[in-house]
């Protein structure tokens, strides 16, 4: 799989992505049904993601988890833990959960998706990826996550923080500085599959 590895900033402690996600869209008109068609060009991560979220593909997920594991995981320290960010679309099956737990199973670290509660978006309220501009973002999310204090075992850990997509970091930044507030997490690291 070919990788463009992007640095990510915001309040982690370091942060990577894969690829970037579309390379290209050419608008090619609308269908019968007043829909816009387009073609569009995907990176390999991407399109993998693209398969996965739209088609159900889920054999996606162990190649990009084994890509996360060959390209990122260098990049940070030790990773103690796991963490997949909590889905904005409810799903039967997630693909953050899914990938998470392949690359714990392949690098032998727990994954913890019940860490992170973010609690259900105001009555009414927008939709995050229909909100512009960071600022919007941060204070829709503000105060919407919180911490399921799940560690047992005595000890401080390494977290990684996996994302599917990134697009302002509004959600990793106010996922990531709520886990800075649990005392049995160390350093944060955030990776995500591609960048918007």
């Amino acid at each position: 799989m070919q990788v463009q590895v992007r640095k990510l900033e915001g309040s982690w402690d370091l942060g990577y992505a894969l690829h970037k996600h579309t390379l290209s869209s050419v608008y090619l008109g609308d269908d019968e049904y007043g829909h816009p068609r387009f073609d569009t060009t995907r990176s390999e991560p991407g399109e993998a993601l693209f398969q996965i979220k739209y088609r159900a593909d889920w054999n996606q997920v162990q190649p990009l988890a084994a890509q996360v594991q060959q390209s990122l995981l260098p990049l940070f320290g030790k990773i103690g833990l796991i963490i997949p960010m909590p889905a904005s679309t409810v799903r039967a099956r997630q693909p953050v959960n899914e990938i998470a737990n392949e690359l714990g199973k392949l690098t032998k670290t727990p994954v913890f998706d019940d860490i992170i509660v973010k609690a259900p978006a105001p009555e009414g309220s927008s939709q995050l990826k229909n909100l512009h501009g960071r600022e919007a973002k941060d204070a829709a999310l503000e105060g919407r996550f919180s911490i399921n204090p799940s560690i047992t075992n005595e000890g401080c850990w390494n977290a990684l923080v996996l994302d599917d997509l990134f697009d302002t970091g509004a959600t990793m930044d106010a996922v990531c500085k709520t886990l800075r507030t649990y005392k049995k997490i160390n350093h944060v690291y955030a990776a995500s599959i591609t960048w918007k």
